[in-house]
């Protein structure tokens, strides 16, 4: 394959692909230019995190100089683990620790190439992780005071992120607007390292510009211009300094002492931006190239973002789109090969202005916690690391790390030495959570019961609960003698809407849906312990049931129902009463149906709970309705 070089000029056979040259140019761009520190690749397959890494490390530490290694941020990144270090030392009368800068300021100020933080998966990372992102990206100076520890420096670590482009819309435009470099690059396959490297693809120019930084470069006011034209007037003015900087630093790369709109075509193609028809230039600021053809420009938005209580109804009454998954698998969070590939997404850096989903209120902010002990040992396993303490030891994986190399150690017994220890990485965990039981079958079409579950979704939401979702009845139900169910890790997940607004079915297995709401909340209890502060499980029904809970758990009906899906559903809301209710609450939504309307009433006592009006009753024409 041949590709152009940044020139213009045709490369030689055996380049790598346009869209990891210009991947290769970003990077050299970033490692240039100290306010392009921030790179954020969108869609990238997970398998290509390290090979991405390598290379930007290659660029700044050059390939004579040993290479630094980067260091990853995840959900498990913590304050103290980010800014400060503890250091054993000897002195004169004994061992003494010393607190030294963090991973993220240990280069700051001090000689040498500057470190570089990876984030494999910008939507998992923590929020001391991202709250450090937005202090250090672009910052002309970091402060740093904590116990033991005072410093001040400019910052110098280059941060390197993926993302899916779904999930930009949930993350805070304060932490995407500090990445200065964007790129979509879905579909992209890599050369090995000496291909991206050969001077088809980085110009020795390029990689000296890398390691020792760009001289000064004036840019122009039609510069200026052309950058306003080609992000549009709705753009944030990060968006328009990031550009223009991208246009310098380009100008730069070129041994050009002056950007000038041709800088500015080029630094918007190199980020995936459509460029639009330029206007005929100025003579007098210097040779042009030859405008792109004409693009449609791309629909960049503002920097606001909606929030749950702000976009749910909208959303709600939007029919669900046929053929699409409800689920999409997360990549795995590491530097080591995965399996699969990142789904492929909308050719644009900006893509949380194309999408609808709702954002966290405040994704900057750490949820308030009731509880004490190491964060590093809460949350559900999701992956192991060298370890650094005795604490949350990864037993299987350390025993297998200590298998390979008995043999080179040729000793009597199974021998496990300090580099074998791993320990797990764990997600953070919410402290709150919703269960939701929703009978699609009591609902109809002249009820809209989001307006009677506002209240439990909007506590929810802010305390960033977790969700349990029971559907009991819905028309597209895979058995509809069972009901279905799916947790969620907050109201943000997509699923939920489409379940709100289900289409009714035929079969009413409450029974079974108020079973599976139980066992959710004891498997909750029994996982999180004390962890768990507070949960709420609230059930949308008219309380009749017209299936068995044998007849859910066998799939067949062998007799007349009667009354016995009624009575099942009543035992099964009798187990929670066995749980903690200091911290468990339950909560009926009435359907106001007839007749048998008292049958709401009847389950809330059975879950010892509170019954809440749902629908206003039917008036009849004799009076007052019930």
């Amino acid at each position: 394959m041949t590709t152009a070089s940044p020139h213009g000029d045709d490369a030689r056979s055996g380049g790598p692909p346009d869209l990891a040259r210009r991947l290769a140019h970003a990077l050299a761009c970033a490692a240039a230019e100290p306010a392009l520190s921030g790179v954020l690749l969108f869609d990238l397959d997970p398998r290509l995190v390290r090979t991405v890494a390598d290379l930007f490390t290659l660029l700044l530490t050059g390939e004579e100089q040993p290479a630094a290694v980067p260091f990853t941020l995840g959900s498990e990144s913590r304050d103290e683990d980010l800014w400060t270090r503890s250091r054993l030392i000897r002195e004169a009368d004994g061992l003494a620790f010393r607190t030294e800068p963090g991973p993220l300021v240990h280069g700051d100020g001090r000689p040498g190439p500057p470190p570089l933080a990876v984030v494999p998966d910008l939507g998992r990372l923590s929020v001391a992780g991202m709250r450090a992102a937005v202090q250090l990206l672009s910052a002309d100076v970091a402060v740093v005071e904590r116990t033991g520890l005072r410093l001040a420096a400019r910052p110098r670590t280059r941060w390197l992120a993926a993302c899916r482009s779904q999930d930009a819309g949930r993350l805070s435009p304060h932490l995407l607007d500090r990445f200065a470099l964007r790129l979509p690059v879905a579909g992209l396959r890599l050369p090995p390292l000496e291909t991206l490297l050969h001077p088809d693809a980085l110009p020795a120019a390029w990689r000296a510009a890398a390691l020792h930084g760009v001289p000064a470069t004036r840019v122009t006011d039609d510069t200026l211009t052309r950058v306003s034209d080609l992000l549009g007037p709705e753009a944030g003015a990060r968006r328009q300094l990031a550009l223009a900087r991208l246009a310098r630093t380009v100008a730069a790369l070129e041994g050009e002492r002056t950007a000038v709109p041709r800088h500015a075509d080029t630094a918007a193609r190199l980020i995936g931006l459509a460029a639009p028809e330029r206007r005929p230039a100025d003579p007098s600021s210097g040779p042009e190239e030859a405008a792109p053809p004409p693009a449609p420009p791309d629909a960049t938005a503002g920097d606001g973002g909606r929030t749950f209580a702000d976009g749910r109804r909208d959303r709600a009454r939007r029919p669900a789109r046929t053929g699409e998954p409800l689920f999409e698998p997360e990549p795995a969070e590491g530097l080591g090969p995965a399996s699969g590939g990142a789904p492929n997404g909308p050719a644009t850096p900006f893509p949380e202005d194309e999408t609808d989903a709702v954002r966290d209120f405040a994704p900057l902010r750490s949820p308030w916690q009731r509880r004490t002990g190491a964060s590093s040992a809460r949350g559900p396993v999701i992956g192991t690391r060298r370890a650094r303490d005795l604490r949350d030891i990864a037993h299987v994986r350390t025993v297998r790390e200590a298998a390979l190399h008995q043999r080179v150690r040729r000793t009597e017994r199974f021998t496990v030495v300090p580099v074998d220890l791993h320990s797990n990485i764990r997600a953070g965990t919410p402290e709150r959570l919703l269960v939701l039981v929703l009978d699609h079958t009591c609902r109809g079409d002249d009820w809209d019961w989001q307006e009677s579950l506002s209240p439990f979704l909007g506590w929810a939401y802010t305390e960033r609960a977790a969700a349990h979702v029971v559907e009991v009845g819905g028309a597209h139900a895979a058995d509809e003698l069972r009901a279905e169910s799916f947790a969620a890790r907050s109201l943000l997940d997509p699923r939920l809407m489409p379940a709100l607004y289900r289409p009714a079915g035929r079969a009413t297995p409450l029974a079974h849906g108020i079973d599976l709401a139980v066992q959710g909340l004891r498997r909750a209890f029994r996982q999180h312990g004390a962890g768990l502060a507070e949960a709420w499980l609230v059930v949308v029904t008219d309380g009749r049931g017209n299936v068995p809970l044998r007849a859910s758990r066998t799939g067949r009906l062998t007799a007349e129902v009667g009354v016995t899906g009624v009575e099942d559903a009543l035992t099964a809301a009798a187990g929670l009463g066995a749980m903690d209710r200091t911290r468990l609450h339950a909560a009926v939504v009435d359907a106001a149906r007839e007749p048998y309307g008292d049958l709401p009433f009847a389950l809330a006592d059975a879950l010892g709970g509170q019954v809440v009006p749902g629908r206003a009753p039917r008036r009849t024409a004799g009076g007052e309705g019930r």
